[in-house]
């Protein structure tokens, strides 16, 4: 084997106890999109899951050493913003395992957080390679190479040298182009559904959010999730997605300078879509950042749905601003039951502020209206703890969500996550940031969200906890969860709305 892409397990840290039943089990995209990409390219390829297989570090140590990859690739990615960074506790526990094994092969780090701080993930002693970016050519030439004497040679990678005194020294190596448009499907020709495990048929480890599911666990497996684009062509204060897109090895480039959006062809879109049907998946995310905004690419792979009668449930993300009236209907019909928009903050101007005046001026009572019109929910996300919010201002915030009443609401604490141009603010400001990889996990025992103008990190985290409470416990709230979806599952929102999250910040 040539490659072994591993998917680490931080669950049981990053959600605690929302993890065994709650929170979803994605499929590790990025791996398997790496995998079948060096695959067409002729090299032996393996996937190991530890997040879907719950495996412990003893047992994936025996998996890694039965199969003796030349190299072992640390796929450090999530669907969530903050994932690349939080998966980084279960990668480094695992990768020091290894070493601790002695086990024969390179590791090789690759991910957002790997993209955003190339230098402080190749200074661990369990790392010897990183890919500066998404890595898809650097990977290729990786493998062509021996690994050894020759990295220098390999554009996008960092690696460690030894001077003639015996001194280990990090080098990152000149930047390498991501895949360009024209290349998107040749050079990621899919995804490699067959490498990942299974307990009786292909995707049953893997569990959707239980809201896509209506909150009926049953309905939560088999699930995947593509991509039908890659990137963002915004750049929110915010979000660090774009990092993976990187090209310049400067110690002050963020995730803004990196924007821009790629898009795979219709037809790859629809032959990855057929393989997912044939393999029994109903349940799908489609998890581009803005597949809401081009009729160009989202009407052909829609109709295609419609055409071919997958049978999906799906969900995908829009922008509050690019939501169109004459759109819906197709998504609909397509089998889109959700869409997920980023309200953020219920304060005009402190989204102004993070947002660059990138969002127009809509009404986002009237979109949410005229989305539930089309017989579509709505996920609706919103952030807590922006640089200029007050007590006040997330009071609105939370007083616009229960205002709004969307079958499903995201509450995040604010994190300046590596990679996001508010990192880069926040390490220039003097701001307190997260210690550990625990700090920057929304759900987590240790998180700790960036402090604002007026407000200590435990205040935000305290008024988030308590928020999403209020949410979730409000009648009006449940009485719509059971009136769209039933009243079993009603209970079973009341059942996760019953589970407290511990935090070290909050206690006294």
């Amino acid at each position: 084997m040539d490659a072994l892409f591993i998917n680490p397990d931080s669950s049981a840290k990053a959600y605690q106890g929302l993890a065994k039943v709650y929170s979803a089990i994605e499929p590790p995209t990025w791996a398997l999109l790496l995998a079948e990409s060096c695959r067409s390219k002729g090299f032996g390829v393996g996937i190991l899951d530890c997040d879907a297989e719950r495996l412990t570090i003893n047992q994936s140590i025996r998996r890694i050493d039965g199969m003796r990859p030349r190299l072992v690739v640390f796929v450090v990615y999530g669907q969530n913003p903050n994932s690349g960074t939080t998966s980084m506790m279960g990668a480094l526990e695992l990768a020091q395992a290894i070493k601790e094994a002695d086990i024969n092969t390179k590791i090789c780090f690759v991910g957002s957080h790997t993209s955003a701080l190339p230098r402080d993930v190749l200074a661990h002693n369990c790392v010897d390679i990183v890919l500066l970016n998404e890595g898809v050519y650097a990977l290729h030439n990786l493998l062509k190479s021996n690994l050894a004497n020759d990295l220098h040679h390999i554009k996008g990678i960092g690696y460690k040298m030894q001077e003639k005194g015996g001194c280990i020294v990090p080098v990152l190596n000149p930047s390498q182009c991501v895949v360009p448009q024209e290349r998107m499907d040749e050079d990621m020709p899919g995804y490699a559904w067959d490498l990942l495990p299974y307990d009786k048929k292909p995707l049953d480890l893997y569990r959707a959010h239980f809201w896509h599911a209506e909150f009926d666990h049953a309905k939560r497996t088999p699930f995947a999730a593509i991509y039908t684009s890659l990137g963002c062509q915004f750049g929110c204060d915010f979000c660090m997605i774009n990092i993976v897109n990187r090209v310049d090895n400067g110690n002050d480039i963020n995730a803004a300078d990196s924007k821009g959006m790629r898009f795979w062809s219709p037809a790859w879109v629809k032959r990855e879509m057929r393989k997912l049907a044939d393999l029994g998946v109903r349940t799908l995310r489609i998890s581009d950042e803005m597949f809401f905004l081009n009729r160009k690419y989202y009407v052909p792979i829609l109709q295609q749905a419609i055409d071919e009668d997958f049978g999906f449930n799906m969900w995908t993300y829009s922008r509050v601003d690019t939501v169109r009236k004459d759109a819906l209907d197709i998504f609909k019909r397509a089998g889109v039951n959700w869409l997920a928009l980023g309200v953020e903050t219920g304060n005009q101007l402190v989204r102004q502020e993070v947002s660059k005046g990138s969002f127009k001026e809509v009404n986002i009572r009237d979109v949410c209206k005229t989305i539930n019109d089309a017989d579509i929910n709505i996920i609706s996300n919103y952030i807590f703890g922006f640089p200029e919010d007050t007590l006040e201002t997330m009071q609105e915030t939370l007083d616009l969500a229960i205002e709004l009443n969307t079958e499903m609401a995201n509450m995040y604490p604010c994190q300046a996550l590596p990679g996001s141009p508010m990192y880069h603010i926040a390490r220039k400001n003097g701001w307190e940031l997260p210690d550990s990889y625990e700090g920057y996990a929304f759900l987590s025992y240790e998180s700790q969200p960036l402090p604002t103008k007026y407000l200590s990190s435990a205040e935000v985290l305290r008024f988030r906890d308590e928020a999403w409470q209020s949410y979730f416990t409000n009648p009006e709230y449940l009485n719509l969860v059971e009136m769209k979806f039933g009243l079993q599952e009603r209970k079973n929102v009341e059942d996760m709305s019953s589970i407290q999250l511990k935090r070290k910040i909050l206690i006294h």
